[in-house]
């Protein structure tokens, strides 16, 4: 019996029992690939966006640093986002219907651009907020504070998004905030070249600019992740990209004006380095757009922050600046910060609106009413 029973089993069309190795294979290949389905767009984007800060950061420094080149930065700013426009309205088109003009959409879009209006100036003022600050402190100071950007990004995510994080989401916030900190050492450590003061300047002033600066920057970042996520008027990234850009092109135009094209004048001291990093900028703008829609604020924020250690690193090997053992102990607490943010797998939650909760709850309280008024008709 026991012979017969195991000639059927094996003749049963040749199945042999799966065995416990091959199951735990099967399931980690499943895993990996669920991960790369939901994350490998997100993930590639944050890359990109990082490689992307890193050479702008490195580029900018070889050309304002190495070769002393003169240039305005708002004209190169200015150029970035005509290229931003450019870009941006070739996608419009590809990606319209059979028969649907792109004059008319590109028409509608900037009809619909008002909440971008609102995001540009917020970014001007960011532009005119620095430049007081650095009026009134040195470079040192105005570094440290900038680093809470990591903090109010995540506060303003928690109040405006309404997202709940885990309490080691905020200490590795924390910690990653305090790692750049350290990590900028030789800039506000450098008490020789009076980096925390400036001649003349009011401290408080500076002081206040930048933790507005700094403030307006967290908003502004939940601000457009909530225009792209959440706005009923349902656009494209390309189309919020084109009307961010549009209205940020007259504000740059301004700056020019008021500082009167820089110490080389009009459209004085261009260069290949300069086209370049005008480039460069248009593709920040478009990859930061892209890694909201796809990830979040904080997110790019990680990505921005990642791209610090890696431009220093290239800086250091290629250009010759500093690379001290603070940095060095302090970019292996940004990393494991960033990896303790990016690996806790408690979910962020969005908290209901008060007045969602309250209708909800008025529902239920109804539901036996309901219920009663339905079981008389059917009585009738």
């Amino acid at each position: 019996m026991a012979s017969s029973q195991s000639n059927d089993g094996s003749s049963h069309g040749g199945h042999q029992a799966p065995t416990p190795g091959k199951d735990r294979e099967t399931n980690n290949a499943g895993i990996l690939n669920q991960i790369l389905a939901f994350g490998g767009v997100r993930f590639l984007v944050l890359m990109v966006l990082c490689l992307q800060n890193s050479m702008f950061t490195v580029l900018r420094r070889y050309s304002l640093g190495v070769l002393k080149e003169e240039y305005s930065k708002h004209e190169c700013l200015l150029l970035a986002e005509a290229i931003k426009m450019v870009f941006s309205a070739m996608m419009i088109s590809k990606s319209l219907t059979h028969g649907e003009s792109t004059t008319k959409r590109l028409s509608h879009v900037v009809r619909k651009s008002s909440k971008m209006l609102f995001l540009a100036f917020m970014y001007g003022s960011m532009n005119i907020l620095s430049f007081v600050a650095l009026r009134n402190i040195g470079a040192g100071l105005f570094t440290i504070f900038a680093q809470l950007k990591i903090l109010t990004t995540a506060t303003f995510s928690a109040i405006v998004l309404r997202r709940t994080y885990s309490s080691a989401r905020w200490r590795a916030l924390i910690s990653l905030m305090l790692g750049v900190l350290l990590f900028s050492e030789p800039i506000w450590n450098n008490a020789d070249k009076g980096a925390n003061s400036v001649a003349g300047g009011n401290t408080l002033v500076g002081c206040g600019a930048v933790l507005i600066e700094v403030s307006l920057s967290g908003f502004a970042s939940i601000y457009f992740e909530k225009v792209i996520k959440t706005d009923t008027e349902k656009m494209t990234i390309w189309e919020r990209n084109f009307q961010l850009a549009m209205w940020s092109f007259p504000i740059y135009l301004c700056f020019i004006l008021f500082e009167g094209g820089g110490h080389a004048g009009f459209l004085g001291g261009w260069s290949i380095v300069a086209l370049m990093l005008s480039i460069l900028g248009a593709a920040g703008g478009l990859l930061v757009a892209l890694s909201i829609k796809y990830g979040d604020s904080i997110l790019k924020t990680l990505a921005v922050t990642g791209s610090i250690l890696l431009s220093s690193l290239i800086d250091h090997y290629v250009l010759f600046g500093p690379l001290t053992p603070i940095m060095v102990i302090a970019g292996a607490q940004v990393v494991v910060a960033i990896c303790n943010y990016t690996f806790d797998l408690t979910p962020v939650e969005t908290k209901p609106k008060a007045a969602a909760v309250e209708a909800d709850g008025n529902m239920k309280e109804m539901d036996p009413l309901i219920k009663q008024e339905e079981g008389g008709k059917a009585n009738n």
